[in-house]
């Protein structure tokens, strides 16, 4: 058997676990995990079909980029997995249906009597100096020049679109004003309280002075009052 043959099947075998293991685990990291597992071997088969360049964004988009965010994103968002298996059994006929059909699609598709092999000439193998890169461009800027045009105003109209739903207002959200924090004056942050040194020593005046400093908003004119109270109020007996 020819070596690439065993690597292909060997591969192959690898993907097909990893995507099965994709949907049946019910930890979001693990399915991620197994992802990025499909998302290799599914590179290294399209290596051994010559597409190097694809092959090279697969792993550098999907598996280093997109994967590693979603990774992230699943770990920080702590997703709660209680709700999500308590639906389970209610669409699992209309996923069986779904997956059923999809297996019956596969099968009619790959079966020798309607698609024979020897129909179609075996590819030859690319000179030492053929760029799949260049062949790549070569195409897509000339054959699928308007698809290609299209799919980036696709594109474009979503990332503008996601900008668009993570900008808008909320009322129930606090936003930081730039504008107004470098207007800042030190006076309105910063006010220097005459304390009586026996005072510092006397722990109830402190706990009062603590607890009505916070509860007074910057900028309001009653901090000298609601400090000198909170002084009187400790330093009685």
């Amino acid at each position: 058997m020819d070596l690439k043959l065993i690597i292909f099947w060997v591969f192959s075998l690898v993907l097909i676990g990893a995507a099965i293991g994709v949907i049946t685990t019910r930890n979001p990291v693990q399915a991620a995990l197994f992802l990025v597992l499909a998302f290799v071997n599914s590179s290294i088969i399209w290596m051994l079909m010559e597409a190097e360049f694809l092959a090279i964004t697969l792993v550098l988009v999907y598996v280093g980029a997109v994967m590693v965010l979603f990774l992230f994103v699943v770990m920080m968002l702590d997703v709660n997995l209680v709700p999500l298996r308590e639906g389970f059994t209610r669409y699992l006929p209309v996923g069986g249906l779904v997956a059923a059909a999809i297996v019956l699609q596969m099968i009619l598709l790959i079966r020798v009597k309607w698609v024979d092999a020897s129909q179609y000439a075996q590819p030859l193998p690319k000179p030492a100096d053929y760029s799949n890169t260049e062949a790549l461009g070569m195409a897509m800027y000339t054959d699928y020049l308007f698809q290609f045009e299209v799919a980036a105003v696709i594109l474009l109209v979503a990332i503008i679109a996601a900008i668009a739903l993570t900008m808008r207002r909320r009322p129930l959200t606090k936003y930081q004003r730039p504008a107004e924090q470098v207007l800042v004056q030190k006076a309105d942050r910063l006010r220097v309280v005459q304390v009586n040194s026996e005072d510092n020593q006397n722990p109830a005046v402190m706990s009062n002075y603590a607890a009505a400093v916070p509860a007074v908003a910057p900028g309001d004119t009653s901090v000298d009052d609601a400090i000198d109270d909170a002084t009187e109020q400790g330093a009685k007996p």
